[in-house]
Parts: C-alpha cells; sequence; structure tokens
C-alpha cells in the first residue's frame, strides 16, 4: 500500500546476511497472504507488516526470489481457479465470467502490488523485467484467455454480440465493453492482445458483412435511400466504437465502412438514374445532394466523381442553350434569362448542399465559361439583356431589383473570353439609349459603368465615362444657346435640341452624304453652330441627320378607315361613312423621315428618285425610311402604282390622307433591312479584330521595352496574361504582329538565336 516509510530496521532484519531459513519463512508468510488476497480473505492481514517483509527480502537482494515466487503463485491460482471457472461457463455466461474473474484478478493485483511496492521501485527497474501488475496482466492473458478455446470463444462471441447488434437486437453493451477493456490491457501498453484476438476478426467480418448489404440495398432501392442508409451505418460504427469498443477502432471501422458502402459503388451510386446526382440535380432535391457530399467528401476521389457526372450534365444543359440554328436567332433576354436561372440553379446546390465549397464553386464557373463562350454572339445578347433592363419601360422593377438583376449579368460577363466584343455592342446600345433618351434613370447607367470599370479597369469604361460626360454638357450647351437667343431676340423657327458628341467616345458611323435638311431645321442649325463656334474655336461641328430625331406636327384630311378594316392606310380598307373633319397629329420620327414628310407639303406626289435627289439621303437608307412609313405599323404614305418588291425610281408616293390612330403622338420605327442586323455583325467583328491588332501590339511593345530581350515562348505568354482580361489571343496572331512589328523596325531576332527578340529603341 502507498504511504510506507521504509524502515531502517525490522524486528526480522539481523546485523549479518540473512540466511536461507529465514528468507523461506518471510517468503511464506508473504506467499501466504497472497492467496489469501487470491481468496478474497484479506481482511485480518497487517499490509505494513507484509510490506515490511517485503522490503527486507529485497534490500537483502532476494529480489529474484520474491518476483519468481509471485509469478508461481499467481500462475497456480490462474491454472487452478480462474481457469477452471471460465472453461466451466463456455457454454453458459462465458462473457460475465470471463469479465467477472478479470476484475478479481485485477483487484487481487493492486493489493499485492501495494504489498510489494519496494519491488517494484527497486528489483524491477535494476532487473528490467515488468512491474507487478503487468506480470499479474500477462499471467492471466497466457494461463487464461490464450488457453485452448477460450480465446476463439471469446473473439467469437464478441463478433456474434456485434452481429446481432447491427441486424436490430439488443445486446449486453457493458460486457461487450468490459471485455474490449481487458484485451487492451493484457496487452500491456500495446494494441497486440486487441488487434489479434479482436480487431482484426472484426474488420474482416465487418467488412464481409457491408459488402452483402452493398449489393442488397442498391439492388433494391434508390440512390437516395441508399446514401441516408450509409449515413446511418457510419452514425451507428462510430457510436458503437466510442461506447464500447477501444477508441483506437473507431477510425478502421470507419474506414471499412467509407471502402464498402462507399467507394466501392461510388460510380454506380451517382450514375443511378433513380436518384443519382443527375436525378438529384433535376428535381432539386438539396437535402439529398447534401447527404451524397457529406459521404463522397469523406473518400478519395469522392468529390471527384461527383463534380465528373454533375459537370457533363451542366455541359450538355448549357450547350443546349447556347447552341442556335443557322437561320433562327435566339431572343437575347431568354437567351441570357435561361443561363442565368441555370446559374441560380446550381449556386443553390453550392449553398445548400455542397457546403458553398470551393471545387464544385470553380466546377460551375469552368463550365459555364466553356459553354458560354461556345456561342459567338453571347457578348452581343448579354449586351442587349442590360440593354433591355436599362431602357425605360420597366415599371415593375424597383431599383434594388434593377441593381440585383445587373449583378447577376456581371457573373455572366466575367465569363466572357471576348469582353472586348462586350464593350463594342454595349458602347453601341448605351449611345442609343443616351441620345435618344431611353435610359431607366442615369444612376443606373452609372452603376453598370462602375461594375464594368471594378471588373475591368478605367481603360475599359474610359469612353463609356466619355459619353456620359458628352451627353451632360449638351445640357449645359442647349441651356446657354437659349439664353443666348433669348438675350439677343433671335427668333428660332423650331426648337432645337442638340447632342454634342466627342469623336472616338461614340461608336456610331459617321454620316458622309450632305443630306438636305429643311429650311427650318438648317436654319436654326446654322444659328446654333455659329453660337458654338464663337465659344469653342478651332473646333468642327458635323451634322449627324442619321442620329437626329424630331416631332412633326401633321393634318390629315382625308375620310379615316375604320379600325375593322386593317392595318391603318391599307389599301383594302373599308372607308367609315360619314366622317369628317381634320385630324391632328404630333409624329415623332427620325430627321431622314421628317426631310421626306417636308417634301410633300411643296407637292402632292412625289416619286422614289425625286425624293433621292431631293433629301440627298443615302440610297439604303432612303428605302428602309421610305419601307417604314408605307408598309410598316404606321403608314403616314402610300405607294401608287403597281406594287414591285422593290422600290423604283419611278414608284410614286403620296400622304395617305385617311391615315388614323387613336393616339395623338404617333411614333414612326425606322424598320431594319433584312442583312442590316448580320452587316452590322460582321461590321463590328472587323472592327473589333482591329482594335486587337492595336491592343496586342502594343502590349508586346511594352513588353519589350520593359524586359529589352525575350524568347519567343515567354513574349507570347506574358502578352496572353496582359490581355486575358479583355479577351483571348491565339498564339498565331500575336506571331503575326510580332512579325508586323519587326518589319516596321519596333523589334529585331538576335543573331545568336532568331526565337529570341530583342527592342529596337
Amino acid at each position: 500500500m502507498s504511504g510506507f516509510s521504509e524502515p531502517l530496521s525490522s524486528r526480522f532484519l539481523q546485523q549479518n546476511n540473512m540466511d536461507e531459513e529465514y528468507v523461506n519463512k518471510i517468503w511464506g508468510m508473504l506467499k501466504s497472504a497472497i492467496q489469501e488476497i487470491q481468496r478474497k480473505n484479506n481482511s485480518g492481514l497487517s499490509f505494513e507488516e507484509l510490506y515490511r517483509n517485503a522490503y527486507t527480502m529485497v534490500l537483502h537482494k532476494h529480489g529474484p526470489k520474491l518476483y519468481e515466487g509471485l509469478k508461481d503463485v499467481v500462475s497456480g491460482h490462474l491454472d487452478t481457479r480462474i481457469k477452471d471457472d471460465v472453461l466451466k461457463s463456455l457454454n453458459n455466461n462465458f462473457l460475465s465470467t470471463l469479465n467477472r474473474v478479470f476484475e478479481e484478478h485485477t483487484t487481487s493485483l493492486v493489493m499485492i502490488r501495494d504489498i510489494l511496492m519496494y519491488m517494484d521501485r527497486v528489483y524491477v527497474q535494476q532487473g528490467s523485467v515488468e512491474n507487478v501488475y503487468n506480470l499479474g496482466l500477462i499471467l492471466f492473458r497466457d494461463h487464461v484467455l490464450h488457453f485452448g478455446e477460450v480465446r476463439d470463444k471469446l473473439r467469437d462471441t464478441l463478433l456474434d454480440m456485434i452481429a446481432r447488434e447491427r441486424r436490430g437486437e439488443v445486446i449486453d453493451r457493458p460486457s461487450v465493453k468490459d471485455a474490449c477493456k481487458m484485451l487492451m490491457l493484457i496487452g500491456v501498453g500495446e494494441r497486440n492482445a486487441y488487434e489479434e484476438d479482436f480487431e482484426i476478426p472484426f474488420l474482416e467480418q465487418s467488412r464481409d458483412f457491408f459488402r452483402l448489404e452493398a449489393q442488397n440495398y442498391l439492388a433494391e432501392n434508390s440512390a437516395s435511400v441508399y446514401i441516408h442508409r450509409v449515413e446511418q451505418r457510419l452514425v451507428e460504427e462510430t457510436e458503437r466504437a466510442k461506447h464500447y469498443l477501444d477508441n483506437s477502432s473507431e477510425a478502421p471501422i470507419v474506414k471499412v465502412v467509407e471502402d464498402e458502402l462507399i467507394v466501392r459503388h461510388m460510380q454506380t451510386v451517382v450514375s443511378m438514374p433513380n436518384g443519382g446526382v443527375i436525378s438529384m440535380v433535376e428535381n432539386q432535391r438539396y437535402e439529398d445532394m447534401a447527404c451524397m457530399y457529406k459521404l463522397f467528401n469523406r473518400v478519395t476521389d469522392g468529390m471527384k466523381t461527383m463534380l465528373n457526372h454533375i459537370s457533363e450534365h451542366l455541359k450538355t444543359q448549357g450547350k443546349d442553350l447556347v447552341t442556335e440554328d443557322e437561320n433562327v436567332q435566339k431572343n437575347p433576354v431568354h437567351y441570357v434569362t435561361s443561363l442565368l436561372e441555370l446559374k441560380d440553379h446550381y449556386d443553390k446546390f453550392l449553398c445548400q448542399s455542397f457546403n458553398n465549397d470551393r471545387r464544385f464553386k470553380q466546377m460551375i464557373s469552368s463550365v459555364f465559361e466553356s459553354f458560354l463562350n461556345i456561342n459567338q454572339r453571347s457578348p452581343e445578347y448579354l449586351s442587349l439583356f442590360v440593354d433591355d433592363k436599362l431602357k425605360k419601360g420597366n415599371k415593375d422593377v424597383s431599383e434594388q431589383e434593377l441593381e440585383a438583376v445587373l449583378d447577376r449579368a456581371m457573373i455572366l460577363f466575367r465569363f466572357l473570353q471576348e469582353k472586348d466584343v462586350f464593350e463594342r455592342y454595349y458602347k453601341q446600345h448605351l449611345a442609343k439609349r443616351l441620345l435618344f433618351n431611353r435610359s431607366t434613370s442615369d444612376d443606373s447607367e452609372k452603376a453598370m459603368i462602375a461594375k464594368l470599370k471594378q471588373e475591368c479597369g478605367y481603360q475599359f469604361t474610359s469612353k463609356l465615362e466619355g459619353m456620359f460626360k458628352d451627353i451632360t454638357l449638351s445640357k449645359s450647351i442647349n441651356d446657354e444657346f437659349k439664353d443666348h437667343t433669348n438675350q439677343n431676340a433671335v427668333r428660332l423657327p423650331i426648337d432645337l435640341s442638340v447632342h454634342v458628341l466627342t469623336t472616338g467616345f461614340w461608336p456610331m458611323a459617321t454620316c458622309q452624304a450632305d443630306v438636305s435638311l429643311p429650311a427650318l431645321v438648317q436654319t436654326t442649325f446654322d444659328e446654333f453652330k455659329k453660337f458654338y463656334l464663337s465659344k469653342h474655336n478651332g473646333r468642327q461641328l458635323t451634322l449627324q441627320p442619321n442620329l437626329g430625331t424630331g416631332d412633326l406636327n401633321a393634318q390629315f384630311y382625308g375620310p379615316p378607315l375604320s379600325d375593322e378594316a386593317g392595318p391603318s392606310g391599307s389599301n383594302t380598307s373599308v372607308v367609315s361613312a360619314g366622317a369628317k373633319g381634320v385630324r391632328k397629329h404630333i409624329l415623332t420620327a427620325s430627321t431622314y423621315h421628317i426631310c421626306v414628310f417636308m417634301l410633300f407639303n411643296q407637292q402632292r406626289q412625289w416619286t422614289f428618285g425625286d425624293l433621292l435627289e431631293a433629301t440627298k439621303i443615302p440610297d439604303k437608307d432612303l428605302r428602309r425610311t421610305l419601307l417604314s412609313v408605307v408598309t410598316g405599323k404606321q403608314r403616314i404614305l402610300s405607294r401608287q402604282g403597281p406594287v414591285t418588291p422593290e422600290f423604283e425610281n419611278s414608284t410614286s408616293f403620296v400622304v395617305n390622307d385617311s391615315f388614323t390612330s387613336r393616339y395623338h403622338r404617333v411614333k414612326i420605327q425606322t424598320i431594319p433591312g433584312k442583312n442590316d442586323q448580320e452587316q452590322d455583325r460582321v461590321e463590328t467583328r472587323a472592327k473589333v479584330d482591329e482594335d486587337r491588332k492595336h491592343e496586342i501590339e502594343a502590349a508586346i511593345v511594352r513588353i519589350m521595352k520593359a524586359r529589352k530581350k525575350m524568347p519567343h515562348a515567354q513574349l507570347v505568354a506574358e502578352v496572353v496574361e496582359q490581355l486575358n482580361q479583355r479577351f483571348a489571343p491565339g498564339p498565331m496572331t500575336i506571331k503575326k504582329r510580332i512579325e508586323g512589328l519587326i518589319e516596321r523596325e519596333y523589334l529585331s531576332r538576335t543573331a545568336e538565336n532568331r526565337s529570341v527578340y530583342q527592342y529596337v529603341a
């Protein structure tokens, strides 16, 4: 027992060495005491006296006799009493009997250890042998647990109880826990006994059990039911290991479950038609997907397997959305909306099922970027989508909702590889919104430009901001012009509002034709031009009639056509009986329309050739102008004579005096030509390609000016890195631009290596 002091003398201690008889006497007393402790008759023993006896033997170098004697006594007790009890219980209460005798054995070992404490401190350490307690555990292992069929019986009993619990039966968990604890103890600091006698067979049996269970479950259930069963099994096995197995068994048994229920069947589960990942995606089963993610994320290549199947499905969905027939153009708003809905669909899985896993997020981005750029019209469609949202007319959309829509559009913008193409179209659409006053609000326009600026830098938006600056300055100039006319009593025949646009900021083509404006318009514009140039000396002001609009007061004297008769102005319409009176309308039309309409104040009928000569409007533009008011929704003019597919020079036109409309203000839209849109795309692409040449060359010169000398491959890589924010230049394109710079003597090849370039200062 602890706390005994080591005596300087004893009534059993003689001055000289102890004789053999006296040693045997002391040992006899100790042996008898140990046996009494083993028989649980220790109440009459003096532990202090026994401790001093053991101390005396060790002190006089009789430690080996005491140690070996202890081993013999314990071994005898195990062989004669404990082993017999265990063998008798093999067929009845085996586990409880084994746990009981082991507990009794360890209890007796604690008391024996207290008596022989001095031997543990001195002899055991000097002789490098096991201490008293560990010696007793080892002897129990060798004489009881590993005797005959006891070892096999223990293993089979434990495995049977665990198997029955897995089948839903209730077992004696404390007994299993005690048995596992016993196996760990008899290993004396090692896991060998626990592993060999229990854990290895347990893992093998578990592997067979779960392998068979997986086959049966997959054959009879959907993937959804299966993964929830696997989740349940993992919880059960983890709880089992923590409750009555040794803690060290948790990782191995979980690994067995993962291998047999997940790893072995990953491909089968994710690709199952009734509940696999594709079915989960299509049916928005976020909880099932979250369960699968949690399981597959535990094992090697599990997440990769899921992502491969989902990405292939997403690619298919995306390609279906972006692929167009040659002759059928998609609706841009529907096109982008469908892509955003698809993105939202997968983002919801990202948040609710994949816990914002970076790998899933990267997969979505990568796949979206791949299929979005398959369609070369994606930049145009995205710009048209933004154009539609920023135009006037979205009355039911609040500023916050519009901001959210623009943020979502920016998500797709980030996936575009040809951001410079988007920029080109965005300029065109923004220009029309600004010039024709179609923007829903300046704040929303500026917010979108700020988003683009944040994403791509100042250079990307500098011209867009310049366009806004022009509109703001134009308002000030118009106010100053109005003040000027009032102060100088200048009487203008019409009201005039002018947009003064800086060449280079605005994307529209300049009109080269010298269009003949109506006298009233020309006079007013000349007055404005005189005023402007007087304030801005040295500037040039060129009128662009192809971009202008105006309001024209019109009166129609003929009898109106009935609404039931067909389109307004149709020759097949029936004149309403008895309808009289002059009908007044305000026609909101383009400058070209106004030029044509005003001529009909001079004479009743004009031929196409005469109109072409009188207005000097380009032939193509005049045809579109006339087409919109002869065959369009608002038929202001009527064509005389035979109807031909195209207007001839002799085709004549008169005012349709029978025109009527329920609206006082009538807006006339110019009808685009059949091939105008495609031609505009071709021209836009040509301009983009031309701009890219200059951007690539500028990047090459910047790099070479800084580096002075560089190999071809490294130069190409750096050019791509610099420009990939706007577009992805191909190696052959870069090579052509390098050769162009060499021809113009900006670069040269080195004499030592022709694949190395040097900058020519």
